[in-house]
């Protein structure tokens, strides 16, 4: 689990071809099969966002299906994979799943009368998926952190200094959660742009989440829609992000 991938090809190739039927440009992996995929996602995500923001009744059951589409997505796009990378999937799936948990806390844990501890937990185990997966996924690429990363930290100081203070008896998951959440994003830092805007996006949502919960007098209607939107691409590009690196990772050998 902890190779690293390789270019696939030189940054001036024009083009070549896989035995998974994947065409390469310039080191970057295109695959029918992803990009019907990353489609097929982004029309249950923009469904469900449009509904969002106009509070349609369509907001409440399409929410559910999300990651369940993004599972689909997934499991769709990798077909071709070879070898496969199954723990890679797996972890993946598992984070996927654990959010979708965190989406519908309120349907899926009705014996809990707030639903807000229940949608922590899962959606700290979805980070703890997305951080290993970061960490030692084979084939994930793996840099150094940026020096800009270090915003993640400043950004996690930033909501607990407002957070905390309104937090009463969850200031402590909340604290867990938000380490996590910037982790994510830090450790998304160093896999490429894709992941890397995934997890800033992840992040950006939580935090317009995190407001409309804690500070919702300062939070009008429409950040609604917003965090919708920014968790949808956060997710799309963290998931199909990992997806792809796998792809370039078992065409490189690593």
């Amino acid at each position: 689990m902890t190779g690293r991938s390789r270019s696939v090809a030189n940054p001036g190739a024009n083009a070549g071809a896989n035995a998974g039927g994947a065409a390469v440009f310039s080191g970057v992996v295109f695959s029918a099969a992803v990009f019907s995929a990353v489609v097929f996602y982004a029309a249950f995500a923009a469904i469900h966002v449009i509904a969002r923001f106009l509070e349609h009744p369509l907001d409440a059951p399409t929410k559910l299906l999300l990651m369940p589409a993004l599972a689909v997505g997934v499991v769709w796009a990798s077909a071709g994979i070879r070898p496969r990378r199954l723990g890679v999937m797996a972890l993946l799936l598992a984070a996927i799943l654990f959010s979708w948990l965190g989406d519908g806390a309120a349907t899926f844990f009705p014996m809990f009368e707030d639903e807000l501890p229940m949608m922590l937990l899962c959606f700290g185990l979805a980070h703890v998926g997305y951080v290993l997966l970061m960490w030692r996924g084979r084939g994930i690429p793996r840099r150094k952190f940026p020096v800009w990363a270090l915003i993640y930290a400043v950004a996690y100081a930033g909501l607990m200094v407002v957070l905390i203070p309104r937090a009463g008896g969850l200031a402590v998951p909340v604290a867990i959660y938000g380490l996590l959440l910037a982790g994510t994003a830090a450790m998304a830092s160093r896999c490429g742009p894709v992941i890397a805007w995934g997890g800033f996006w992840f992040l950006v949502s939580d935090a317009i989440l995190a407001f409309r919960i804690f500070v919702p007098e300062a939070m009008p209607a429409w950040t609604s829609g917003a965090v919708m939107l920014t968790y949808t691409l956060g997710q799309g590009l963290i998931a199909f992000g990992i997806v792809a690196a796998t792809r370039r990772g078992a065409l490189a050998g690593s």
